[in-house]
């Protein structure tokens, strides 16, 4: 599906609030204010499956790299004073996946946060393909290009408002071979990968070159042309 562009806005005065002001706007308008202030962030799918092998999708725009040696990523996840069946499947397994969303399966990715009821798959209910995997019980998503599976070595209850961080070491990884540059670099633009904006605005974007690694008194160089 292609979208146009909106037309840039014209900047005006700046709003602002304190926190007690925050407070007191009405709570759908906070969600969406406070939600647009990481910019844009990373939209993936989390596959991951029961002890009896029913599986479960949820889209997050939480995954953060951790480390790359070992290799790590976290997510986070709401809070599990109701029922989270994300959650509820790790305790089960240990094991997720994460696929990036491109551009062909937004809209479907979008669907899979709403509230199913346990025991129906968003897989089945989005019309997404679970795909498994030779070493994790929990299962791929076909449609995405670049996925991978993470066992789970931390799960911490954040006091200060009861999200979950899910913290897991990659065991698997599969990517379109054509994307990977020679030093390991992966052209996400080439595979469709979008991002989203606050909880519900999902973007192509462009990249504008890349740099060399950063060191004090050398001016930054452009990599990716002679």
């Amino acid at each position: 599906m292609k979208t146009s562009n909106p037309e840039p806005i014209e900047l005006g005065p700046i709003r602002q609030w304190r926190s007690d002001q925050l407070e007191q706007l009405d709570q759908h308008y906070r969600v969406n204010l406070i939600n647009s202030l990481s910019g844009f962030k990373s939209a993936n799918l989390i596959g991951t499956a029961d002890a009896g092998g029913h599986t479960n999708l949820a889209i997050v725009s939480s995954v953060v790299h951790l480390g790359a040696n070992p290799p790590l990523v976290a997510f986070i996840n709401r809070p599990d004073s109701v029922e989270r069946h994300t959650l509820d499947n790790l305790a089960d397994t240990g094991w997720f996946t994460v696929n990036q969303v491109n551009a062909d399966i937004w809209e479907r990715a979008h669907q899979t946060s709403a509230r199913y009821p346990r025991g129906i798959s968003e897989f089945h209910e989005v019309q997404l393909t679970a795909m498994p995997s030779e070493i994790c019980p929990a299962p791929y998503v076909a449609e995405s290009r670049l996925r991978f599976a993470c066992e789970v070595v931390e799960r911490t209850r954040l006091e200060i408002n009861g999200t979950v961080m899910v913290i897991g070491r990659i065991a698997e990884l599969q990517v379109c071979d054509a994307a990977i540059a020679e030093d390991g670099y992966i052209d996400i633009e080439a595979l469709g990968t979008l991002a989203v904006s606050g909880l519900d605005s999902y973007h192509r974007t462009e990249r504008l070159g890349r740099l060399s690694y950063a060191k004090p008194g050398l001016a930054p160089r452009r990599i990716d042309k002679p």
